[in-house]
């Protein structure tokens, strides 16, 4: 495998060498203003060799690190692989951002093409005796007190050697083999699941060519649905999607209940028809294939395996928090089902609550108890007017400004590209913003970056999402959950822009699972604060500012519908939890498997995990077993914004030392002593309880 490996590589530097260096942005820094990525000129053609190359190169650093004749030591063993690589991050930066938000059949092969070389790399370098060996030697000086590190120097030392650990390095050469091989094929398998999830979702189409079915929705609902139809071709007709910009006003407003039932359950059966798209026996091969690597690494089950390196350190910690959490959220769950029972009892049709009725009844509720509903507070939460107010926000608190560039090249024509300047002038770094849903892009929302912070060079932070798109003379209009989930993104994007290191390892969000959350869901919480609300909140057609009423009905339905929300949160987080606690996988079958989890909790039938194990895209990239982090995070972040409430919602003292101890301290301390150092003690329960109406 080895030689066939190096003969592939060998062919591809080859011909790679064949084009000019100037030929391939990415065989150089990007020669742009920022160094942000030249998108009009990377073609598909140039990644492979970039690739390629990039292996070359950082084979090339790591060979002489090895091959140092000098004693190991901090500077030219772990400082030097901390800065290897970087030709790899460049294309790695790119090409996985689009293969998320911009992709096409041609990338996705690629990806599936180039994730076993990457792989095998990636093994080459933790699994190399020789640079082992200087790493724990290394470790070995700090151990016995021969060398004295800073905190950021020790922890990214930790970082390394850990790693190399994890990663097999002390294993016997029989089991290094088998880890290679488990690590290869875990790289294809995720992509060809995430793939599934997408086709599935690009696959749906219900196209409704009678308006009387459409009775019920708003006039914003179905002046989309007519763009999307009249987009693909279909004009005079109305088309959704899966897209939760889509689907979820669908299930909201729609009187047609045999229309919230097929999108519905097109939704929750993704990866699960028996078809192509089918992700049941590669889920299981997954699941599989960690618990053997977790096993050969020592670990009872693949959850530990994961846990070690977080705050929760293992799974018995992880599951009695989420069973804690669950006695109190599926109580009220069952007091919300019998509720919306009751409203669909008096209107007589004998029918019984379903899952595609949840969100219409709650709707209904919604309007029934607090005299509100979505449609009335949309006009007010225009995309422009919500990114005003989260700039301003960000200014406020940490006196960041954001100016919209127009000379930056993007991937696709919607990306707003922005200067990010401190309160000195100081440059930052660019921010990209990606809202809008498109085939080539999946669902759901996140913050990544082109090029990470290290020392005076600055990041490159992007935030994805899939928004309700402009319709007609109608710009974009948020939905209450769009606007935090915008606040929420740019939240991890303060944490990538805003942090201060030395070292590209422990920058940033290179920090334990379980952490990483709390800059993002803070945020959340100045989103629908009154004082905020007032700031950026304008009606897109009048510009009037909020109405103290709508404002007041806002924050009096705050804690509406949580028992449902926590529940399908909980019960995801619970699924992932046993996936992955699993100790013997013979006779896993994942759909049955789910029921039996849900039956055992007590999952009421009209409530669905809020993702089902056969496209639970998170668990594939980057949160298995760690789902959980965000309710973990939440109780941070309720319990820190506290301090906010406390000294005031702007208290320039507390944001600085939220600033100071958690955004620019990236991954470079212990997480609970950077928050300890912040709020002064370890996170009390009550503020989430509270804020979620729990208790």
């Amino acid at each position: 495998m080895k030689k066939l490996v190096f003969t592939l590589a060998t062919c591809c530097i080859m011909c790679a060498c064949e084009q000019k260096t100037e030929t391939n942005p990415f065989f150089t820094e990007f020669r742009t203003e920022y160094g942000a990525p030249d998108f009009d000129k990377i073609k598909i053609e140039h990644y492979e060799p970039a690739f390629l190359k990039g292996i070359e190169e950082q084979n090339a650093e790591i060979k002489a690190i090895v091959e140092s004749r000098e004693t190991p030591g901090f500077e030219n063993t772990i400082v030097a692989l901390d800065n290897s690589g970087r030709t790899l991050a460049r294309v790695k930066g790119v090409f996985y951002a689009l293969t998320e938000a911009d992709t096409n059949d041609e990338m996705s092969a690629l990806s599936e093409k180039i994730a076993p070389v990457l792989s095998e790399h990636n093994d080459n370098i933790y699994l190399n005796q020789d640079l082992y060996k200087r790493v724990a030697a290394v470790w070995q000086q700090e151990q016995e007190g021969k060398i004295t590190l800073t905190t950021e120097q020790h922890r990214l030392l930790d970082r390394y050697y850990k790693a190399f650990i994890r990663s097999g390095a002390g294993l016997d050469a029989g089991k290094q083999n088998r880890l290679r091989e488990i690590n290869k094929e875990l790289s294809t398998l995720a992509i060809t699941f995430s793939n599934h999830v997408l086709n599935e979702n690009n696959a749906y189409r219900l196209v409704i060519d009678n308006e009387a079915e459409l009775a019920g929705l708003p006039e914003w609902v179905k002046t989309g649905a007519a763009e999307e139809a009249k987009a693909v071709g279909k004009e005079g007709k109305w088309l959704f999607t899966l897209q939760n910009s889509s689907r979820l006003p669908l299930l909201q407003y729609a009187d047609n209940r045999e229309l919230r039932k097929d999108i519905y359950e097109a939704y929750i059966n993704r990866g699960n028809n028996g078809d192509a798209n089918d992700n049941k026996e590669i889920l299981k091969k997954i699941i599989s294939l960690r618990l053997e690597k977790a096993n050969l690494l020592g670990f009872d089950c693949y959850s530990n395996f994961v846990l070690d390196e977080n705050m929760a350190k293992n799974s018995e910690t992880v599951m009695d928090f989420l069973h804690n959490l669950w006695g109190y959220s599926l109580k009220n769950a069952k007091t919300e089902a019998a509720e919306l029972q009751k409203m669909m009892d008096k209107e007589g049709k004998g029918e019984k609550l379903a899952a595609w009725d949840w969100w219409y009844y709650t709707e209904k509720l919604r309007q029934q108890k607090y005299n509100l509903n979505e449609d009335e507070i949309k006009p007010y939460f225009s995309l422009e007017s919500v990114r005003n107010g989260l700039y301003y926000v960000a200014n406020k608190l940490y006196g960041i400004t954001l100016t919209e560039l127009n000379n930056v090249s993007v991937y696709e024509p919607d990306v707003k590209v922005y200067e990010v300047k401190d309160a000195d002038g100081a440059y930052l770094g660019l921010f990209y913003a990606d809202y809008f849903p498109r085939t080539g892009k999946r669902g759901g929302a996140w913050m990544s970056n082109f090029r990470e912070q290290a020392g005076d060079v600055r990041p490159l932070i992007y935030n994805v999402a899939s928004f309700t798109k402009p319709a007609g003379d109608m710009p974009s209009l948020l939905t209450l959950d769009e606007v935090e989930t915008m606040f929420h993104e740019f939240g991890h994007a303060l944490h990538g822009m805003l942090t201060k290191c030395n070292y590209l390892g422990v920058s940033g969000t290179n920090v334990a699972q379980d952490f990483v959350e709390l800059p993002s869901q803070i945020m959340e919480h100045w989103a629908v604060e009154p004082e905020v609300l007032k700031v950026y909140a304008k009606h897109y057609k009048t510009g009037e500012v909020i109405p103290d009423e709508l404002i007041r009905k806002i924050q009096d339905q705050n804690t509406f519908n949580q028992g449902f929300m926590t529940t399908e949160l909980l019960a995801a987080a619970l699924l992932d939890m046993e996936l992955h606690n699993l100790t013997d996988t013979a006779s896993l079958d994942v759909v049955a498997f789910e029921k039996a989890v849900m039956d055992k909790l007590g999952l009421i039938p009209e409530i669905a995990p809020r993702y089902r194990a056969t496209y639970f895209n998170h668990i594939l990239s980057g949160y298995a077993a760690g789902y959980y982090s965000y309710l973990w995070a939440e109780v941070l972040d309720a319990d820190a914004f506290e301090a906010f409430k406390e000294h005031g919602l702007f208290d320039k003292n507390t944001a600085d030392s939220f600033r100071r101890n958690v955004l620019e301290k990236g991954g470079t301390e212990n997480p609970m002593v950077l928050y300890k150092a912040f709020r002064g003690a370890e996170p009390s329960l009550e503020p989430l309880l509270k804020n979620r109406g729990l208790k």
